[in-house]
């Protein structure tokens, strides 16, 4: 089970790193296209459907990394108890934040689907379709979350905990 939770959070980072590597293609076909006098339809559109994917994909991969912000400046000081009881409750905080998220992502993709709803650029999308990779996205971070809380009533360290030290300033 986690080589398979692993190779989830991978591909969610390579997914998110495939987005960025498709803003950069759309952005330089709309750059050449201008020299050369043609335009590219709804460029920016995409490229901003493809932002949206990147940041959702990238977080599942991102927060398994240890590479969301976190403040340790106080918690790195606290008995191992009290640390324990602070992580555990934020790390659920989270997990019930992103299940709300994750309902209402995957709520309005359905809702885009049911009533037919269409971008209103130049090249007409059906909005569900942009839509599914921010759905996937949260849904990947909300299972990285729970496989950290899990861990941790497991009396394990969760996966951000092994990058924590990397940045510390204490050791410049």
């Amino acid at each position: 089970m986690r080589s398979l939770l692993n190779k989830l959070y991978l591909a969610s980072g390579y997914l998110s790193g495939f987005c960025i590597v498709l803003i950069t293609l759309i952005i330089t076909a709309q750059i050449v296209g201008r020299i050369l006098g043609f335009i590219v339809p709804s460029a920016e559109d995409f490229s901003g459907y493809a932002l949206a994917a990147a940041t959702f994909f990238g977080l599942a991969y991102t927060f398994r990394e240890g590479g969301h912000i976190r403040v340790t400046l106080v918690i790195q000081h606290w008995r191992e108890g009290t640390r324990y009881i602070q992580e555990l409750s934020v790390l659920i905080l989270a997990l019930l934040l992103v299940c709300f998220m994750s309902f209402y992502s995957v709520h309005m993709v359905w809702e885009s689907y049911i009533f037919e709803e269409v971008s209103s650029g130049y090249v007409s999308v059906p909005v569900w379709m942009p839509q599914v990779p921010v759905a996937l996205g949260i849904l990947m971070l909300n299972i990285a979350i729970l496989d950290d809380v899990i861990s941790m009533l497991r009396r394990k360290a969760p996966s951000y905990k092994a990058h924590e030290n990397e940045l510390n300033l204490e050791e410049i």
